[in-house]
Order: structure tokens, then C-alpha cells, then sequence
């Protein structure tokens, strides 16, 4: 459920599919990934990288790890992390993809869980989420309210997400609620504000193709949050 590259198709492809016939989001992602050798590129999310190269590492925590790419990179960064998936496949995938790439397991683990439900062991200090929309029925603002509660004081919560289509498509073709916008994100976390510093709440522009070869743009609505004490 994460990844920035090539997500633009196949959000639109995983719109499409969802309308046809609503789904439970595991099934619904469960298929998804099953469908292709590989959904992500397996690189880190460019936003996710520059934001927490600023950070000490710590304990993190990657909701809706998908295929590892984001966790991966937090590990070889000192991180000592949790990917978290819905997707039995996309974790495997992802576990794979870590003993690819050489990553010591004492810092990495993969878990197959229930995003609503699963807890930590013991207190974060990142949260991130990269792109974690879905196109079927998730508790998005829920998930992320109580994900952000597991953070230690002094710790960061990410969110990096598709504020809008790319550039060559009518915003009418997607429905709005699958766009995330930082005032939208702040409004539906709906933090205590003495509790919670807003360090990052901006859109970022990138450059992207499609997959017809056309030089395009995309928004990503970037949000990082501290909680204090």
C-alpha cells in the first residue's frame, strides 16, 4: 500500500476494480498484489527519505509497508523498524526484498496484521505512512490517530500522500475522497494542538511520466507532526 513510483496507474487501475464490487480492503489488496510480479519500484519514497534524514534514528514503525521499499531504507539508515501489511503477499515480498538487499533482520521485521488492531511491543519514535489510500473501505484517520498515540514524546509522525491526480488526468475521473491535502490530514487527525507540533504541513510538486510516455506532474501532500513532551 506505499511506494511513490508507478502508483498513479494503478491507483486508477485499483479505483476501477473497487467499483466494479466493494471489497474488504485485505482481499481487495490481496489481489492486487497477487495480480503482478511486483506493484512498487522497491525504491525509498523520495519524500519519506529527505524528511527523515534530519531524524535520529530510533524505533519506526511503516504502515502499509507494501512490497518493503520505505522500511528497507529506514533499517539501513540505523532504524530499527516494523513494516506492517495487510497483504500476506506484499510481506512477502518485502522479506525477501530485505534479504536481498542485505539488511540485518536485528533492525527489520515484516508482520502480515490488522491495521486497526495490531500494537508495538513498546513506544515509537517514527510513524510513517507513504501513500497509505485506498481505494476500498479503511479506517485511514482512525488508523493513523491511534498510530500516532504509540509514539514516544519527542516522536515524529509521517504521512506522505497523493493530494490530487497526476497533471494529465481529470480530477473528475477519481473520487475525491482518495486525495489527501495537508489541511485535510491535519483536520481528520484530529491531534490534541498542546499536545502535537506541526513541523511539516505542505504540498510537494514532482515530476513524473506516464504510462503513455508523457511528461507530467504530481502533488504529494507531506505532513511530519511531533509529539511533544
Amino acid at each position: 500500500m506505499t511506494s511513490q513510483h508507478h502508483h498513479a496507474s494503478t491507483s486508477s487501475d485499483a479505483a476501477d476494480a473497487a467499483a466494479v464490487e466493494p471489497q474488504a480492503p485485505a482481499e481487495f489488496w490481496e489481489e492486487l498484489y497477487s495480480a503482478k510480479p511486483a506493484i512498487w519500484s522497491g525504491r525509498v519514497n523520495a519524500n519519506l527519505a529527505s524528511v527523515v534524514g534530519g531524524l535520529s534514528p530510533g524505533r519506526a514503525l511503516d504502515l502499509g509497508c507494501g512490497e518493503g521499499g520505505d522500511a528497507i531504507w529506514l533499517a539501513q539508515q540505523s532504524w530499527r523498524v516494523t513494516g506492517i501489511d495487510i497483504s500476506s503477499v506484499a510481506i512477502e515480498r518485502a522479506r525477501a526484498a530485505a534479504t536481498a538487499a542485505g539488511v540485518d533482520g536485528s533492525r527489520l521485521d515484516f508482520v502480515v496484521g490488522d491495521l486497526e488492531t495490531w500494537r508495538p511491543a513498546e513506544p515509537l519514535d517514527l510513524v510513517t505512512a507513504s501513500f497509505f489510500q485506498s481505494p476500498v473501505q479503511l479506517q485511514r484517520a482512525r488508523i493513523l490517530r491511534e498510530a500516532a498515540l504509540m509514539l514516544a514524546p519527542g516522536g515524529h509522525l509521517l504521512t506522505v500522500a497523493h493530494a490530487g491526480p497526476p497533471s494529465w488526468v481529470e480530477t473528475s475521473e477519481h473520487p475525491e475522497h482518495l486525495f489527501v491535502r495537508p489541511d485535510r490530514e491535519l483536520g481528520d487527525l484530529d491531534l490534541p494542538t498542546g499536545e502535537w507540533e506541526t513541523v511539516i504541513a505542505e504540498l510537494r510538486t514532482r515530476e513524473i511520466t506516464s504510462p503513455d510516455g508523457v511528461a507530467g506532474t504530481l502533488e504529494d501532500s507531506v505532513v511530519l507532526l511531533r509529539r511533544n513532551g
